[in-house]
């Protein structure tokens, strides 16, 4: 019942005000994977996994006045393959919704094979002078580096989700006051189930020593938080940084205090070569065997949860080969287990609105270590725009 008053909500004034207010905009994607694990797994005939992927993808946008906009924006994925058919419980994986209204669901589903759809956009933007005030399911990002964002604490994301560029919503309301060119301020309340589901979050941004500075603070689930983070460059160099500090709100809940930061930096040579590297650090983290990374059933990933190791290295390289055609390597390191991942990616450009792309997810370790039980996979990628 919530999902359908909310669907009369937002589409009904989306219909009403079709007359050159409502833009549309989105994607079609087929998505092939190729799973090899590391290990056989009981109970599977076959060494290997395979999924089929359809996902299409619809950002509705209305600007019902020079001050208010409404956004809607749903995925529906069609999923099917060995996967789906051998592990029937991966439907009830896929098909989670951590936000206050239930905006996930299956609308059709047959043996071997399921569509899923949700809404991870639905808000109504307001702009007066220098108040913006946001309600609904939103992108509440206050992450500043490229890879791992202890500041992205309304809704994190694993680097591992390639396919997902847009990146989960949180249903908040969001109050900005842009108090300068560069400096603003703003409050988020996020709403939730019960207490250790809820948040209220300040942050302060603005610049000096030509770097954008940020300040965050306040209570988020059963942590208050406070931390910082920084953007600029080094002699042509990007440099940024994260660092939040976690601390249980009381004695009797599930958590512990933990500090999560990051560093990173990325130059581009003038032979257009890109490079990157990156550290991360989890006071809370493993420094033996980190275990326990799963690729597909994993879904309590947080700012304070990023990675199982203390320690976690990050570097990349990519160059346009041509103007069309694309390749880059990619490499996460645990100095303390020994494990570690590579991707390989190539994209290449058919039209201005037509990419093809293949990338692989190869993880190595011993095992129990935090990338040794996983094993590999290969992905091939066709997106159409529109």
């Amino acid at each position: 019942m919530k999902r359908l008053f909310f669907l009369l909500g937002f589409l009904i004034p989306l219909l009403a005000g079709a007359q050159q207010t409502v833009y549309l905009s989105g994607y079609v994607k087929e998505l092939l994977m190729y799973y090899q694990p590391k290990q056989q797994i009981p109970g599977l005939e076959s060494n290997s996994l395979t999924t089929n992927t359809i996902h299409n993808r619809l950002n509705f946008k209305w600007y019902a006045t020079n001050q208010l906009t409404v956004v809607a924006e749903m995925r529906n994925r069609l999923l099917f393959g060995s996967l789906v058919k051998e592990y029937p419980a991966y439907q009830s994986v896929v098909d989670v919704d951590n936000g206050y209204l239930d905006l996930s669901f299956i609308p059709a589903e047959g043996s071997g094979w399921f569509v899923h759809s949700m809404f991870d956009r639905a808000y109504l933007d307001w702009v007066a002078g220098n108040w913006q005030i946001t309600a609904g399911r939103q992108r509440v990002n206050w992450g500043m580096n490229l890879v791992w964002n202890p500041n992205d604490v309304f809704n994190s994301y694993s680097y591992f989700d390639f396919d997902y560029e847009e990146r989960p919503g949180t249903d908040a309301l969001r109050i900005q006051y842009y108090t300068g060119m560069t400096s603003s301020a703003e409050l988020v309340y996020q709403i939730g189930k019960n207490e250790d589901e809820m948040a209220l979050a300040g942050l302060y941004r603005f610049s000096q020593w030509n770097y954008d500075i940020q300040l965050i603070g306040g209570w988020v689930g059963t942590d208050y938080i406070v931390g910082t983070g920084w953007a600029g460059d080094i002699q042509g160099a990007g440099f940024r940084g994260e660092i939040t500090h976690f601390m249980p709100k009381n004695d009797e809940v599930n958590s512990e205090t933990a500090t999560v930061a990051s560093i990173s930096a990325d130059y581009t040579l003038p032979s257009s070569l890109y490079i990157h590297s990156g550290v991360l650090y989890n006071s809370h983290g493993k420094t033996g065997k980190a275990g326990g990374m799963d690729p597909f059933f994993n879904n309590k990933l947080s700012a304070k949860y990023l990675s199982f190791a203390q320690y976690s290295l990050f570097g990349q390289i990519s160059y346009p080969v041509t103007p069309l055609f694309s390749a880059s390597l990619s490499g996460i390191a645990n100095p303390n287990d020994g494990s570690w991942y590579f991707g390989p990616a190539l994209t290449y450009s058919l039209q201005n609105n037509l990419e093809l792309m293949a990338t692989g997810q190869l993880f190595f370790g011993d095992q129990s270590t935090e990338f040794g039980d996983i094993g590999q996979l290969l992905f091939g990628r066709l997106k159409w725009s529109f």
